[in-house]
């Protein structure tokens, strides 16, 4: 069976939930985006938010990826860097318990943790990230060794603030002879660094993820467009384009299929890509068709949003579980 390798920036989310948006603004954050902050900023915030209830779930989002692909079965590791504190010895229980190799070196600074602030009447989620230990990853903690025996990379645009480490650890996959599966992260990430991404994509990336706002930033057209601009972005090239209620595409080369969305009311969103991501990369790795590895993401997405965090419950893996294993069996 193959493996997958992950890597990311390892956070722990600190999830509030807010009862409209309207709130937002006097946080200073724009709803639905990810905004670095500094610790002093980051206090900030959670001094505005301390009479609302919160929830500690540590995550990140290639992390939340191998998490569910280890829960699936798949043999799975991550690299990422926290720091030597309580925060960061969570975060290594909770990635060991999970079923995942973890891969973590230590910081001099706190962990990273992500302020996930949610807004129920849409299931919208924006970040306000302090990085913490994770922006101290350089080129020289990144050793090919650690890539041996896997067979399937995945990295997360949240790393790009590292631009030497993410095209040190591309290189290491490629060396490995590796399936190289990358997810934008947000679009104003993609926004700030587009001619970066759409290098590293065109040399090193064999699988893109993107939601709608993602795609239309790094190529600057809609869904189908998007699709088509990032498949023909290198031989065999698989674009995802993620459209929540609306489904998803898949495509390689002339190669197209629209995936529907199983309809599902959605709580909190915030994980559902990582899912998706998970699901297909999973189907990916058993030789499944480029549909069912869009179905077997959706299957995923749908449990991921119908729970508050980023992660999916108890009776939500016995659904996934069923439903992802029922598509992969009708293929055999």
């Amino acid at each position: 069976m193959k493996s997958i390798l992950g890597a990311g920036n390892a956070l722990t989310d600190l999830v509030f939930t807010l009862p409209d948006k309207s709130l937002l603004e006097g946080l200073g954050l724009r709803a639905g985006s990810m905004t670095h902050v500094g610790r002093q900023e980051q206090e900030r915030i959670l001094g505005l938010l301390e009479v609302c209830g919160r929830a500690v779930i540590p995550g990140g989002s290639a992390a939340n990826t191998v998490a569910a692909t280890a829960r699936l079965g798949l043999r799975s590791g991550f690299i990422g860097m926290v720091g030597d504190d309580a925060i960061g010895r969570i975060y290594a229980e909770e990635m060991q318990g999970s079923g995942v190799e973890a891969h973590l070196l230590k910081g001099k600074n706190p962990s990273g943790t992500a302020i996930a602030i949610i807004t129920p009447s849409d299931g919208e989620r924006t970040f306000a990230t302090y990085l913490g230990a994770a922006l101290e990853l350089s080129p020289e903690h990144i050793d090919c060794n650690l890539f041996l025996g896997y067979d399937i990379f995945h990295l997360e645009g949240y790393l790009i603030q590292c631009p030497q480490v993410v095209e040190q650890m591309l290189r290491c996959a490629k060396l490995r002879g590796m399936t190289i599966s990358f997810d934008l992260g947000s679009f104003n990430i993609v926004e700030r660094n587009r001619s970066l991404l759409q290098s590293l994509v065109g040399e090193y990336v064999d699988i893109v993820f993107a939601n709608g706002e993602e795609a239309e930033a790094f190529t600057g057209e809609g869904p189908e467009g998007a699709a088509q601009a990032i498949s023909s972005m290198g031989k065999g090239k698989i674009a995802v384009v993620k459209l929540g209620a609306d489904g998803s595409i898949v495509r390689r080369g002339s190669q197209v299929c629209r995936v529907e969305a199983k309809r599902v009311k959605a709580i909190d969103t915030t994980g559902a890509g990582d899912a998706y991501a998970a699901g297909f990369l999973y189907a990916f790795a058993h030789g499944a068709d480029l549909n069912d590895c869009g179905v077997c993401g959706t299957v995923l997405a749908s449990e991921a949003v119908v729970e508050l965090g980023p992660k999916i419950g108890k009776n939500g893996w016995e659904v996934v579980k069923k439903g992802v294993g029922e598509i992969l069996k009708a293929k055999d």
